[in-house]
């Protein structure tokens, strides 16, 4: 059953406070070696560099269209909230790290006199997961530029006029990044005597939590991330804690796992919402960082993406949310009519973003990720931190090109991608009926009570 709630944007004073091109550090001091390799805890900015330099950059010839004529009519857009404090749990572990850091550590190093006599562990477990300033920025940002490269879409005449529709996961992250996303339109057209309601819809953008097979078998079954297990026990990630604990100058009894985690997460939050390098840091080297992103990407990979089939099945309702909503733009666009919802903006998590693009086919290796196969895996496609940084987004764009002839383009962080079945063609912007076609078994299937029922054996 889906549950709709509506709400009207609230108006805030904000105060100052797939190939992809990554800033070089050396380029930017201020930049941590490491920053490249913070999975889903990274920022927008390391997937595409050229925003640092204009964060309202858009460079509308990625498009290309295979004609002129082609003109774009709908565009469905499946957003991550913006940067994030940590969860209650994140904290309370930095907490215990920092702690020990204090009490325990005996390097000479200046970055690690700097952690105990100057810096101040900030993170509080009530901050839990709510969206930072940066990420009420980088919302609105997107939301400009998205109107900049679809200017005929994202108007303000269709705001007006109702075209738009917003859909939210509950999460308070995923409610202020809508209203974030608003607000850039708003503020950018001096929009003040109108309101834009969203809808909140759990039972879309938070599928996970309503899939019982996925929740029972995967989610909550600790054997279902056996492989991840076996990695964090494995050579390399102790190679890791003895490192860092080498760094520190204490016995390697008092580095765990949790605790690398933890000082990784440090870096990667202190760099995502403050902007700087923090001396957390420099108790990595790239390779730690790149053993560290391969465990994140381990638990990616088994508990939402492709290590079993029921992680991607779970987004059969987003799914079939999206292209019920492509097919009826496409029937009312060929009729003539108005296209009542030019655009979507549906706006929810990580893990509602992974398990799409998995069903999708994107981003599938060859060779599963597992345990013993670190060494053999540095060029996998399968790299969250190229994927999922905070506000990555899904765009499906469906455009007329002029005698009955539909095209759907995809697009991951504003950049295009190839739908995978589909590479044979010479353009990103493929024949809408070739990807229906191309997915015709998950639209005539797929059927998200089906497959997230528990079947019991024979008695």
């Amino acid at each position: 059953m889906t549950f709709f709630r509506k709400f009207t944007v609230i108006h805030v004073l904000i105060i100052p406070c797939c190939v992809v091109n990554y800033v070089t550090p050396e380029e930017n001091v201020d930049i941590p070696s490491i920053a490249k390799y913070f999975n889903t805890k990274g920022r927008y900015e390391e997937v595409n560099p050229h925003l640092l330099k204009d964060i309202l950059a858009v460079n509308t010839s990625i498009l290309q269209p295979p004609s002129a004529q082609c003109q774009p009519f709908h565009l469905t857009a499946i957003i991550r909230h913006g940067t994030r404090y940590p969860t209650s749990k994140n904290a309370k572990e930095m907490q215990q790290l920092y702690n020990m850091v204090l009490h325990n550590a005996t390097g000479e190093e200046s970055w690690l006199r700097e952690i105990q006599s100057q810096w101040r562990m900030w993170y509080t477990e009530d901050m839990d997961g709510r969206l930072v300033q940066k990420g009420v920025k980088e919302l609105k940002h997107l939301a400009i530029r998205l109107s900049k490269l679809f200017p005929s879409l994202i108007s303000e005449e269709k705001l007006r006029g109702g075209y738009i529709k917003f859909i939210t996961s509950s999460k308070h992250r995923c409610v202020n990044s809508t209203l974030s996303f608003k607000a850039g339109l708003t503020e950018l057209w001096v929009i003040t005597d109108q309101d834009f309601d969203h809808a909140i819809n759990d039972s879309v953008m938070r599928f996970f939590d309503h899939c019982t097979k996925y929740v029972q078998e995967v989610d909550n079954n600790s054997s279902a991330l056996s492989e991840i297990n076996k990695f964090r026990q494995g050579p390399e990630m102790r190679r890791v804690t003895e490192k860092m604990a080498d760094r520190l100058g204490v016995q390697y009894s008092l580095i765990t796992q949790d605790m690398a985690d933890a000082a990784f997460y440090l870096c990667a939050y202190e760099f995502a919402i403050k902007a700087v390098n923090s001396p957390w840091c420099q108790l990595f080297d790239e390779e730690d960082a790149k053993v560290i992103e391969y465990a994140s990407d381990l638990r990616e990979y088994w508990k939402r993406g492709y290590g079993y089939d029921i992680n991607s099945k779970s987004s059969c309702i987003l799914f079939h949310d999206v292209f019920n909503r492509l097919n009826k733009a496409a029937s009312e666009n060929k009729s003539g009519q108005q296209v009542t919802e030019a655009v979507t903006v549906q706006v929810g998590h990580a893990d509602t973003l992974l398990p799409l693009l998995t069903l999708l086919g994107f981003f599938k290796d060859n060779v599963s990720l597992n345990s013993s196969n670190y060494a053999t895996q540095t060029q996998r496609s399968f790299r969250t931190s190229h994927m999922l940084p905070y506000a990555a987004n899904l765009l499906l764009v469906l455009y007329d090109c002029g005698a009955g002839e539909l095209r759907l383009q995809a697009l991951l962080n504003e950049k295009p991608v190839t739908f995978p079945g589909l590479s044979d063609q010479q353009t990103s912007m493929p024949r809408y009926e070739d990807v229906k076609e191309n997915y015709r078994e998950l639209l005539q299937g797929c059927d998200f009570e089906t497959e997230c029922q528990l079947f019991k054996g024979p008695a």
